[in-house]
Order: structure tokens, then C-alpha cells, then sequence
């Protein structure tokens, strides 16, 4: 099996039976905010867009890159579908030009033409990706790959039950606006980074620990940032804060921990893969790549700041009624929120700064009252602060996932009163019906079911599955004194009461193992 490396979470996959391209991402995403690093953009990509197969594991911009696949991709591509609960990823592709589809059923190997058998794992939950996320799993000729790009499963065991894996890919680098954006003095946002940082490694490394694979390939990050009003994000300035460490840190930190079976793979790299072991070529020496990274993002920013500028040029739509359309398009979704509107719990700010630069509009989105209205003077869960013209470009394209656009550019601050709260990034990463609807649901069918298994860790007994993303606890869980972090996510919670430290709601179940387990009173059990 030959794998070429073609940047961030993107690879072409080689068999005697077929080829795969995974995840292509070339144009700059989120408001010309992101860019592949190390640039790909000069491979050649009228070769490696002529596959057998493509797979595109969910619809974050860094992932599906509409431009490229209309452009370079072979139409005559079977598209492997992850079985997500929409029809939308299926809906973009007929609108690029794509016409075959295999739908693989979730979790089950399919076994394509020459024995190139695949597997789709899909993600499902409102907070995977815009309603999705998934992971890809290769066999042929006995050699077995896992593109577990940025997914983050509850565990890998569907996988692990198929045989040893020779290559597992996965992310290792933040991939958030948490904590650039918020207004917060600078030590803390230095000691929330690292805390983020190396909560990032330790899932990675946990990852790493269940699959046992011969071989790990750090992919899907991190992205770098040209624009001068965000070069201060990239990794070189020495702080320990950054969540966006790069494949060379990676290394540095795996070895840290004992780990020796990694590989990075270059835009161009190449790595052939058998049951016995990996041989690698790359176009020039990693080490001495990452050792001028400042030289080679200098002369990048340089060379895209013209396809930076011509984007910046196109977001304004001043003939757009910002408060107008955002009562027209959101009011009717809060309308038939339950779930999302009570957990926001309370109004959201947007204050939007004019095209002078000071002048700034304040619009609150009242979930309590589901109305958009002008902001009175009230206090407020969260606050954010953007640019007029970035709200502008997001109504007039009719822009229904506001997290994968404007909260991942990173372009905008926060603030907010309280914990994090999930519920607020779920609604607006929902904003058409269809979306909506089925994130209602999903937190509907969450909140209804009962975990009845515990477990115990340390000196506590806690339920099994996380109460955030049902994640294993008995594999991610760690208790120190009298809380628990599930490392899945870097969720928190107060054992003594039950609390979650994180974000509101989700209340865990736990006692201390020297104790008699409660008894549930009819209204709990209720």
C-alpha cells in the first residue's frame, strides 16, 4: 500500500486494486483565515485528482474544499459516503459534478472491486463536525490503514477487531478558536492554552495506546495563519500556550513518551507500507523543513497575500439589512428550538463593527424570548465582537453553519459569563431546518437515555459513559482528588456533587467507593 502525502488530513492511498483520495484541502478556508502547512498547493494535482475513489471524511472547510474538487478531482470518482444523518455532504458532491456514490453502511467492511475492502466509521452527534464526522479504514493484500483524521471516536475497538493496523493516521493539533479569541488577560490565556495543549497530546497519545499500531502519522494539522492580523497564531514564538504545535513538536513530545513509530509525511512524501514495516521518501529532509519554518510561512504569506486581500475585497454587502435578515432567518428556527434554546439559556450578543472600524451595531439573539432585536442594555451569556462585513457575506450567501465560518476564522472575540456552553456553538452551527431538527433530536434521544452501568476509578464510583459525548470513562477518565477530566474532550466534572466544570449541564453520576450507592428518590427516578 502506497501513501502519498498531500497536505493537512489530505492522502492518496495506492493499491493494486484501486486508489483513494482522502480529504483534499488546497484553498484557503474560514474567511482566508487557514492554510494547509505545509503548502501543497504546487503538487501536481491533475495527477492525484485521477483516482478510482474519493472520500471527504466531513464537510469542515480544511476537509471539503468545494474549488479543488470541482477543479481537480476526476468525476469518474466513486465517492465512499459516511452514513451521516443528512443528505447533505451527498447534495454538495451532485452540485460539483459528482455522480457516483457508495453510501457505506456504518461500521461494516464493504469490499470493493480487485478485494480493496473499506470501512466508515460515522460520527453523528450535532458537536462532530457540521452533523458529522467519521474515520476511514483500508485493507488489501493484508496490510490495514486507520485516516482517523480529526474524528474523535468514544473508542477504536470496531477497528482494532478487524486485525493489527499498519498505519494510523490521526490529528494531534488544535483545530479551535479556544483560547485565542477571548478577551482575557494574557497569562490566562497562556495557562488555558497549555492546559488545552497538552490535553491534545494526551488524547492523541491514548489513541495511539488503544490501536497499537505498527506505524502513526500525525495528520490534520496544524493549519497556518498568513494573514498579517493573525500571523501571531502560528507556532513560533516560543509559547507554551500555542494549541497549534506542528509534526516536528509532535515527534519531539511522542518521544517523550517512549514513542518511536512515527512518521510525517510532507506534501509530496511518500510512504510504502507492508505487513513488515514503512519505507519513507520525501522531497527534502523533514528535519531541515521544520527548522526554517519561519523562512518558509514568511515566504508563503507573501505569495497569498493577494488571494487574501481579493477575498477580504468580496465580504462586504452593504444592501444587506443585517438585523432584518437575522430576525428573518433565526427567529423561525428559535421558534421550534426546545433543546438548544433552553440550554443557551439565556441572550447572545453580536456587536458588529462598521467599516470605519469604530462604529459598532449591537444585535442580540434572545433565546429566551426567540427574538433578534437590538441589544437594551442587559446582560448577556456571551458576547461576540466581529466585523459588519463578515455578517454581511454571512447572509448574503446564505451561510447556515456560522462555526464552520466565522467562529473557526478565528476573526472575532469573546467573552461570556459563566462556564462554556455547548449549546450556543450547536445552534449556530444549525441554522437551516433540517439541521435544527435533527440536533432537537439528537439531544432529545441523549437526555432520555439512562446509563445504568458504573464503574470505579480511584476512589469513586462514577457512571460508565461520559455525560458529555458518551465517551468511555473506564479508558478516558482520570480522578484527581475529587474530579474527574474525560480526556476524550478535556470535560470536567466535581465528583462530590456531580457538577460539570466545563459547560452547563451534563450531570455525572458518582459516589465514593466507601459509601453505600444512593438510593434514587421518585423524582430522580422519574
Amino acid at each position: 500500500m502506497r501513501v502519498t502525502g498531500t497536505g493537512h488530513a489530505s492522502m492518496r492511498i495506492d493499491t493494486a486494486a484501486g486508489s483513494i483520495l482522502c480529504d483534499p484541502w488546497v484553498n484557503p478556508a474560514y474567511f482566508a483565515s487557514w492554510f494547509p502547512f505545509p503548502d501543497n498547493s504546487q503538487l501536481d494535482w491533475e495527477s492525484l485528482g485521477q483516482v478510482d475513489y474519493l472520500y471527504v471524511s466531513h464537510l469542515h472547510r480544511d476537509h471539503f474544499d468545494a474549488k479543488h474538487l470541482r477543479d481537480f478531482v476526476s468525476k469518474d470518482a466513486t465517492v465512499l459516503l459516511p452514513e451521516f444523518p443528512t443528505s447533505e455532504m451527498e447534495d454538495e458532491f451532485r452540485t460539483l459534478g459528482f455522480t457516483k456514490f457508495l453510501k457505506a453502511p456504518n461500521e461494516q467492511v464493504v469490499e470493493l472491486d480487485g478485494g480493496l475492502k473499506i470501512m466508515i466509521q460515522a460520527l453523528t452527534s450535532p458537536t462532530d463536525g457540521p452533523i458529522g464526522d467519521s474515520s476511514l479504514w483500508v485493507e488489501y493484500d493484508g496490510v490495514r490503514l486507520l485516516n482517523q483524521n480529526d474524528a474523535r471516536p468514544t473508542d477504536l475497538s470496531a477497528f482494532a477487531e478487524l486485525g493489527h493496523v499498519h498505519a494510523h493516521m490521526l490529528q494531534f493539533s488544535g483545530a479551535i478558536w479556544y483560547p485565542m479569541v477571548y478577551e482575557l488577560p494574557q497569562a490566562a490565556k497562556t495557562a488555558f492554552g497549555k492546559q488545552k495543549r497538552d490535553r491534545q497530546f494526551d488524547r492523541t497519545w491514548r489513541y495511539i495506546a488503544d490501536l497499537k499500531a505498527s506505524h502513526v502519522f500525525p495528520i490534520a494539522g496544524p493549519p497556518c495563519f498568513l494573514d498579517d492580523e493573525l500571523w501571531q497564531f502560528n507556532d513560533i514564538f516560543g509559547d507554551e500556550g500555542n494549541i497549534f504545535p506542528d509534526q516536528s513538536v509532535f515527534l519531539a513530545e511522542y518521544a517523550k513518551v517512549g514513542g518511536t513509530n512515527g512518521i510525517v509525511l510532507l506534501p509530496g512524501s511518500v510512504a510504502e507500507v507492508t505487513t513488515e514495516g514503512a519505507t519513507t521518501t520525501h522531497p527534502v529532509p523533514v528535519e531541515e523543513f521544520f527548522a526554517n519554518k519561519v523562512a518558509h510561512l514568511e515566504e508563503m504569506r507573501e505569495r497569498k497575500r493577494p488571494i487574501i486581500e481579493a477575498e477580504k475585497a468580496s465580504w462586504r454587502h452593504p444592501e444587506v439589512d443585517v438585523l432584518g435578515e437575522m430576525k428573518r432567518r433565526i427567529e423561525p428556527l428559535l421558534d421550534e428550538s426546545i433543546y438548544l434554546a433552553k440550554g443557551v439559556g439565556g441572550p447572545v450578543r453580536f456587536d458588529l463593527v462598521g467599516y470605519d472600524g469604530e462604529s459598532v451595531e449591537s444585535i442580540v439573539v434572545d433565546f429566551p424570548g426567540k427574538e433578534v432585536r437590538p441589544y437594551a442594555d442587559e446582560k448577556v451569556r456571551y458576547r461576540f465582537r466581529t466585523d459588519r462585513a463578515l455578517i454581511e457575506q454571512l447572509l448574503h450567501s446564505g451561510e447556515v453553519d456560522w462555526v464552520n465560518s466565522l467562529f473557526l476564522s478565528c476573526r472575532f472575540s469573546a467573552a461570556r459569563i459563566g462556564q462554556y456552553n455547548e449549546f450556543v456553538y450547536a445552534f449556530f452551527k444549525c441554522l437551516s431546518e433540517e439541521r435544527l431538527q435533527y440536533a432537537e433530536g439528537w439531544y432529545d434521544e441523549h437526555e432520555r437515555a439512562v446509563d445504568a452501568e458504573d464503574i470505579t476509578i480511584g476512589d469513586w464510583v462514577v457512571q460508565r459513559r461520559c455525560p458529555h459525548l458518551k465517551a468511555d470513562l473506564s479508558r478516558f477518565g482520570i480522578v484527581e482528588g475529587d474530579q474527574l477530566t474525560c480526556q476524550l474532550h478535556g470535560w470536567r466534572f466535581d465528583l462530590a456533587s456531580g457538577r460539570c466544570l466545563t459547560s452547563v449541564g451534563h450531570k455525572i453520576r458518582a459516589h465514593r467507593a466507601d459509601e453505600p450507592t444512593p438510593t434514587a428518590t421518585p423524582e430522580a427516578a422519574s
